[in-house]
């Protein structure tokens, strides 16, 4: 068995709340718990299986994870996210999508991965994103912070 470290693919998926504005959307958002980057604020989303495509992926994950059916799941953008300290190295795949049945609300599913979900304004999560430390007892996954970082004026909205 081979010792060397791999890169993986991540995806993460934003579900947009029907009140979203294209300069404002609404989405998802959760607290992770029980692997790295416990205590942070991150999107649903896991691990492409082999073979799989990355909407299916994000369809899957969202389900799993929400109990949310999502739909209209495109490609937004992509990020280089290095965790030196947790030896962990993803490519992450941003999706965006909405929820199919607007009168459902997400629900922790895994509750040994979520602490729960609620609704964050992109301009909100801009604000306290960027900053690199906890704002308002809420600090973000580094993933998230590298969207920022390294995707600056993007803003996720579905074509």
């Amino acid at each position: 068995m081979s010792t060397q470290q791999q890169v993986r693919v991540g995806i993460a998926l934003f579900i947009l709340h029907p009140s979203s504005t294209p300069s404002n959307p609404t989405f998802l958002l959760g607290r992770r718990k029980g692997s790295h980057g416990a205590g942070t604020y991150a999107l649903p989303g896991g691990h492409l299986e082999f073979g799989e495509d990355p909407a299916t992926c994000a369809g899957r994950e969202a389900m799993e994870e929400t109990g949310l059916e999502v739909v209209d799941i495109e490609f937004f953008t992509a990020t280089n996210d290095y965790m030196p300290d947790e030896g962990k190295h993803y490519i992450t795949l941003w999706m965006v999508g909405r929820r199919k049945d607007e009168s459902v609300e997400a629900e922790v599913m895994e509750k040994d991965k979520c602490e729960g979900w609620e609704w964050c304004a992109w301009e909100k999560f801009v604000e306290e994103a960027g900053e690199e430390r906890e704002v308002e007892g809420r600090r973000y996954f580094l993933p998230m912070r590298n969207l920022l970082r390294q995707r600056a004026g993007v803003i996720p909205s579905p074509r």
